[in-house]
């Protein structure tokens, strides 16, 4: 990473790294194995993402055309960021350091701020593939970041980063819909509950009817599916940075785990797994990336008697 880039906005990447670990402790831990340059990259990632996303999950007493303002002042900072190459902005500053050192498209963190943008916008999704742009630009468009950032020895790689962002909101989705609910929002597209015998009533209400219960089987099913599919392309990083996102796809699919140990249904208490189990799983995918480099390695998944 530039040393002059990275002293002058000291103060900066110093305050996406407090961000990183106050919001998601189990993701900073992982980062504390990775290479020093990735590793800061990675908090100035995390940091520009944690902004654009606060602006809508913490919206305080602003109205929504204020927080379009808001969306649309970052949107023209980055662009300018871009195109000189600096900010002043306490997360665009180290952001676009990090971009300009691993190659990270504009389009990328501004397909981000359009997600974010979405949230505002849109309280119910009536299909599937509305739900997939979501999905793509909230999601899929940090995977792709970080792909750059974590280095990759195929241009394949994207393919399945965008494959592993959707299973994870997918994953996410089917988590929240009690909390998503509560904010006044159902992602689970409209036309596929109709499909299957579902009333918007039903989730508004936390009726689990045999109908919910089929459905929430078959999602999870589905968002295996996205994890076995992306899974492939993890052997396609860079070897020193691969297990993190082993790490990362292997709790996800704990939390699949744990939607099928309480009965598919959403509505008595999130599940969640814990701390000591997220910090087992990245050390087991440390030390098999470690101690056995082969290139093709598809690491298997954490063993279910261990979530």
């Amino acid at each position: 990473m530039n040393i002059q880039m990275k002293q002058h906005y000291k103060d900066e990447f110093e305050y996406v790294r407090r961000s990183t670990k106050r919001h998601s402790k189990s993701f900073y831990f992982s980062t504390q194995l990775l290479p020093a340059d990735r590793r800061n990259a990675t908090y100035a990632l995390y940091g520009f993402c944690r902004y654009a996303d606060n602006i809508v999950d913490n919206p305080r007493s602003r109205s929504q055309d204020e927080l379009m303002y808001e969306l649309d002042a970052l949107r023209a900072e980055l662009e300018t960021a871009y195109r000189t190459g600096e900010s002043e902005h306490p997360v665009l500053g180290p952001f676009i350091v990090a971009a300009n050192e691993y190659d990270i498209p504009k389009q990328y963190p501004l397909d981000l701020i359009e997600g974010v943008r979405m949230d505002l916008l849109h309280t119910r999704y009536e299909t599937f593939e509305e739900l997939e742009l979501f999905c793509y630009r909230v999601a899929s468009t940090v995977g792709l970041m970080m792909t750059h950032v974590l280095g990759y020895n195929t241009n394949e790689a994207f393919g399945y980063a965008k494959e592993l962002g959707t299973a994870m909101q997918l994953t996410n989705i089917l988590r929240d819909v009690k909390e998503d609910k509560d904010r006044g929002r159902i992602y689970l597209p409209l036309a596929e509950l109709d499909a299957n015998g579902i009333r918007e009533s039903d989730i508004l209400h936390e009726r689990f009817t045999p109908a919910m219960d089929a459905y929430m089987r078959t999602k999870t099913e589905e968002a295996h599916q996205y994890f076995e599919k992306a899974n492939t392309g993890i052997a396609m990083l860079k070897r020193e940075s691969r297990f993190a996102i082993y790490a990362a796809s292997n709790i996800y699919r704990g939390i699949l785990y744990k939607i099928e140990d309480a009965g598919y249904n959403p509505f008595p208490e999130r599940v969640y797994v814990s701390g000591k189990q997220k910090v087992a799983i990245m050390l087991r995918e440390y030390l098999m990336t470690k101690f056995r480099p082969e290139p093709g390695r598809v690491s298997p998944l954490m063993p279910r008697n261990a979530l």
